[in-house]
C-alpha cells in the first residue's frame, strides 16, 4: 500500500534525461545556458521592459547547476566573463544576485529535497549577496533612497524578499526544469 501511494520525495533530479549526457553535451548546453544568462542581465540597459527580461538570468543559471554542480558554477563564472566584455555596468548586479541566487537554488536543488530547505538556502544566500553589495562593497543596488548605513528593519525587509523571491524561483525553476529535460515523475505513473 505504501509503495503504491508513492513515498517519493517531491522532486528528484536523477530521474532525468540529463543525467546520460557526456559531457560534451553538457558542456554545450551549459554554455548555451550561459550565453542566455548574459543576454537575460544585459537586458537591464532597456528601461522599463529590459529590467523584466534581467530578472530573467537567475533561470539559466539554475538550469545549468541542477543539470550538474560544476556546470552550473562554469555558466555562472562564464556568465560573468561574458558580461565584463558586454555589459560591464552589470558586473556588480549579476554576481551577488540574479547570478548568485540561480547558482544556489541549482545547487540545493542537487543537495535536498526539501523545497523549504531549497528556498531558504537560496534566500539566504541572495540576502547575503544583496548585503554585501549595500554594507560592505557600498553598492546602491536597491537604489539611491537606501541608505549604506546598517539599519535592522532593511536587513529584515531584504531577508524577507529574498525568501518570497527565492520561493518563487524554486517553483518556476522547477516547472521549467520538468518542462525542458522531461522528468519521469514517479508519482504520477503509479
Amino acid at each position: 500500500m505504501k509503495k503504491q501511494l508513492g513515498n517519493y520525495p517531491p522532486f528528484v533530479i536523477t530521474n532525468s534525461r540529463v543525467d546520460g549526457y557526456s559531457r560534451t553535451k553538457k558542456l554545450v548546453v551549459g554554455s548555451i545556458l550561459a550565453a542566455f544568462a548574459t543576454i537575460f542581465q544585459s537586458a537591464g540597459i532597456f528601461v522599463g521592459i529590459g529590467y523584466a527580461f534581467s530578472i530573467l538570468a537567475t533561470m539559466p543559471i539554475v538550469l545549468s547547476a541542477m543539470i550538474s554542480i560544476h556546470l552550473g558554477i562554469m555558466s555562472y563564472f562564464l556568465t560573468i566573463l561574458l558580461l565584463l566584455i558586454i555589459q560591464p555596468s552589470e558586473i556588480f548586479v549579476f554576481p551577488f544576485t540574479t547570478g548568485l541566487l540561480g547558482l544556489s537554488l541549482g545547487i540545493a536543488f542537487r543537495w535536498w529535497k526539501s523545497r523549504i530547505a531549497i528556498t531558504f538556502f537560496g534566500g539566504i544566500i541572495l540576502a547575503a549577496g544583496i548585503l554585501f553589495l549595500l554594507y560592505i562593497v557600498k553598492f546602491p543596488v536597491l537604489g539611491p533612497s537606501v541608505s549604506h548605513t546598517f539599519h535592522v528593519r532593511v536587513v529584515f525587509v531584504i531577508l524577507m524578499f529574498s525568501l518570497f523571491y527565492s520561493m518563487v524561483w524554486m517553483g518556476l525553476s522547477r516547472k521549467v526544469f520538468e518542462l525542458l529535460f522531461k522528468i519521469s515523475n514517479k508519482r504520477a505513473n503509479h
